[in-house]
């Protein structure tokens, strides 16, 4: 089964652009720059300082470091794990590896999509969560699984995988209250 990587315009992804601060590159670029095969590292720590890889850090890392912006782009929609847009302070991973799938995977999907109001590699409003299908987390036998961070929450149902999202709004309101 092949996840489609969903690339989600994001108008609040412009403005977020001009606001960051572009000097939390330095160290990055003087760590990289000159050095062959940088291209993935600087990637990488790009969205290790921003959360996603913003155009305007590309940007700048295409100027300093030399590499051209279209390469980067290639690189980025290549790999799954580089995001171009801004995500949730939890990102839901909905496995559906084949014994997820047949243990209906789907169906928890389904049920975090109607819950949360978003689609399949889309972010809530609040920034709060961003659901996503990945291809396998590797615990088969606690299928079907999700996970959130560092937590793996199985043998669910789309009931059981709405109230753990539903514990985290909760336990965040709390911690803001």
């Amino acid at each position: 089964m092949r996840v489609e990587r969903k690339l989600v315009k994001n108008q609040e992804s412009q403005t977020v652009d001009t606001e960051l601060d572009l000097g939390l590159l330095d160290d990055l670029l003087k760590k990289h720059t000159g050095k062959p095969g940088n291209m993935i590292p600087l990637l990488q720590g790009v969205q290790n300082i921003y959360g996603y890889l913003p155009r305007a850090a590309l940007l700048k890392v295409s100027r300093e470091a030399g590499l051209h912006l279209n390469d980067m782009h290639g690189v980025a929609t290549f790999y799954s794990q580089f995001r171009l847009h801004p995500v949730g302070k939890h990102i839901i991973k909905v496995c559906h590896g084949t014994a997820c799938h047949v243990q209906n995977a789907g169906g928890i999907t389904d049920a975090l999509q109607e819950a949360l109001g978003v689609k399949d590699g889309e972010t809530t409003e609040d920034m709060m969560f961003t659901l996503e299908s990945v291809a396998c987390l590797g615990c088969c036998s606690l299928a079907p699984v999700l996970m959130i961070g560092d937590e793996t929450f199985g043998k669910l149902d789309g009931d059981a995988a709405v109230k753990v999202i539903k514990d985290i709004r909760i336990r965040e309101q709390q911690q803001n209250n």
